[in-house]
Order: C-alpha cells, then structure tokens, then sequence
C-alpha cells in the first residue's frame, strides 16, 4: 500500500540494521528523479535518496521492468553510474524470466536483500487501479517468476505499493497486489511452503 516513498525509510530503519542490502526492484519507472515541485522526497525519488544515504549495495540492485516517457534523452543514466542493474521491459516480452532471476540470485548472493514492488511495474491490462500507468508491461506469470525466483536469499523485508482503489473499478489491481505480497510472504526466510 502507499505510494514508493515507503519505501525510503523503510530502508533507512534495514540499513541500520544491516548495512547496505541489495534490492529487487520491479517498476516501470526507476525512481531516481531528483526534485518535482522543488520537493526532493517524493515517490519518483526514493531510490536515488536511498543511493545518496548508502542504504543500497549499488552492485546488487536490479531494477525490473522499467519502461514508459522520460523527460530526459538518457532517462537510466543516473542508475547505471550508481552501478544498478536495470531490465527494461522489453527484454522481458514473450519470455520467461526464470533464467534473468538465475542471474539476480547469482548478483544478490548471501548478504541481506529487498523486493520492493510497484504495481505498475505490470502491465494496466492487468493493474490498471494505479496513478502512473505505462502500457506493455509485465505480465503476472513474470511477477511470480520473479518473486518466486527470490526464494531462497536473504530478504531482510518487501512491499507492494502503488495500487490505488479509487483507479481499481474491477477490484482486480488489489486482487493482483494482495496475491503477490502472498508470494513475498512465502519467500520470506523460513517460511516453510507445501
């Protein structure tokens, strides 16, 4: 729930636990925008602020699913300097995303890590209750592959944000959002599953 400034404080509360984790970030935006509307914390900028206040293992953060209009020409060159990963969606079309998350739990090894997990990160056929929709995004199937693809790592936490009701006239986007906070669950560190 929320929007992804949550997710902020929420890394600053692990990092002084933990020290710097990797994160698994799916979305259709990067979220390292600097300012808008001269405010520098605002949910397209959580992630650059965590990058600035250390609260990421740069190497080990992989962005997925990232798509949509950018008022900049190189919109993903702030992520490659800080060393982040990112996957745009369109080398997840029409494909499994079993072997890219072979990759990312190679990357995220052993050390503490993050799943944050933006709704618009799939596709609005699916999630259409969100306040920035991008089209050809994810599909659910990739969703669970990548969530799925977590177990087994050192998560430290997760969440799931920006589904907005008042956009989810079918109730579908919340349908959608609670089953994948599930699967967060299920991956979680010692939780035993059938």
């Amino acid at each position: 729930g929320g929007d992804h400034t949550i997710t902020y404080p929420i890394l600053q509360a692990l990092a002084a636990k933990h020290g710097p984790v990797g994160l698994v970030h799916v979305d259709a935006h990067t979220d390292t925008g600097d300012t808008a509307l001269g405010q520098r914390i605002y949910h397209g900028s959580s992630f650059r602020r965590c990058a600035e206040e250390g609260l990421l293992d740069c190497g080990r953060v992989v962005q997925i699913g990232i798509r949509g209009s950018s008022y900049d020409s190189d919109p993903h060159k702030y992520c490659r300097e800080q060393g982040f990963r990112v996957v745009p969606a369109e080398q997840c079309w029409m494909k499994s995303l079993e072997p890219l998350m072979r990759e990312v739990r190679a990357q995220m090894g052993e050390r503490p890590m993050y799943i944050s997990f933006d709704i618009d990160g799939l596709d609005p056929a699916y999630a259409p209750g969100t306040g920035t929709p991008e089209i050809a995004g994810l599909t659910p199937a990739q969703a669970l592959e990548i969530i799925r693809g977590c177990k087994g790592l050192n998560i430290v936490g997760c969440d799931l944000v920006e589904v907005a009701p008042m956009y989810d006239v079918s109730g579908n986007t919340a349908l959608l959002g609670a089953n994948l906070l599930f699967e967060m669950l299920c991956v979680l560190p010692g939780v035993k599953t059938l």
